[in-house]
């Protein structure tokens, strides 16, 4: 089972594919896994393969699975076997504490189009750690050196495997934003951008919808893309739009770190005049 249970884990990785890995760390009394015991489960908390104690434990280890995936954080957690008030369900017997860490695909970024905005964008997303995916027909290596894939040729749209870990940044200078865009939307891309203003991408809009393209499949787009940060060169513009890539996969607001977490003046004002006041009373006394 320990066999298949790392061949079945590699080749989820290695076709990308979003999975749950969960091993019993601790067990005690008549709990049916043993220590080491391994199972892996789907997304949806459903087990592949595996064992790691049945019908007492499975559901409580698929609803902990979808928690450590939605928070993108391996949990531990524990399971008491004896009590049907404060345990799984069903008296087992027994205990068992459960690491369920979840699996999650490389981060893509898919470019089309050229330029100093799609060539800074390359390079900043390799440095986030996507894998950085360039598709245009005046792609080359001198332009992209830390691209992982170039593609010469029309929009290959169908050969994009796109998953909820896909970001995908249009800047094809109007020439095929429309037919891109199109062929992008609706197959569950975390976040598409059309780098364009937004006289452009209103006329963008208008003739996907004429297209037949529902209106409401274009809330998906962000245009014009990025976070406003005032950004007026090509350099800035590319960083506006990966800082909101970053927000979007890290589920962050856009706002000042200050106004979320800043220390506040009242806070660091008050602790010497304590200090002060306590050397006082110490004086006097």
């Amino acid at each position: 089972m320990t066999r298949e249970f790392y061949a079945q884990a590699h080749a989820l990785a290695e076709r990308g594919e979003t999975f749950v890995t969960a091993v019993v760390v601790r067990a005690e009394g008549s709990a049916s896994a043993r220590t080491g015991s391994k199972a892996i489960l789907r997304p949806d908390g459903s087990k592949l393969c595996g064992w790691v104690g049945g019908g007492c434990v499975d559901a409580a280890v698929g609803e902990e699975a979808i928690a450590a995936l939605n928070e993108g954080a391996p949990r531990l957690f524990h399971v008491d076997l004896n009590s049907e008030v404060t345990g799984v369900g069903m008296p087992c017997g027994g205990a068992m504490d459960i690491y369920v860490e979840p699996h999650l695909p490389k981060p893509q970024l898919l470019l089309f189009g050229h330029g100093p905005i799609v060539e800074t964008l390359a390079r900043l997303g390799s440095q986030l750690g996507f894998v950085v995916t360039v598709d245009d027909a005046t792609a080359t290596r001198e332009l992209y050196p830390t691209a992982d894939l170039l593609l010469n040729q029309d929009p290959g749209l169908d050969r994009f495997k796109v998953t909820p870990a896909t970001s995908i940044a249009i800047a094809t200078q109007h020439k095929s934003d429309d037919f891109v865009l199109e062929h992008t939307l609706g197959r569950g891309a975390a976040y598409i951008a059309l780098v364009a203003s937004k006289k452009r991408a209103e006329l963008v809009f208008r003739t996907l919808i004429e297209r037949g393209v529902p209106a409401a499949r274009l809330a998906e787009v962000r245009a014009p893309a990025g976070l406003d940060l005032g950004a007026q060169t090509p350099e800035e513009i590319a960083l506006a739009i990966l800082s909101e890539i970053v927000a979007v996969r890290r589920g962050g607001s856009g706002r000042p770190l200050i106004q979320i977490k800043g220390p506040t003046v009242a806070g660091v004002t008050a602790a010497p005049a304590a200090a002060a006041a306590r050397s006082e009373r110490g004086t006097e006394a």
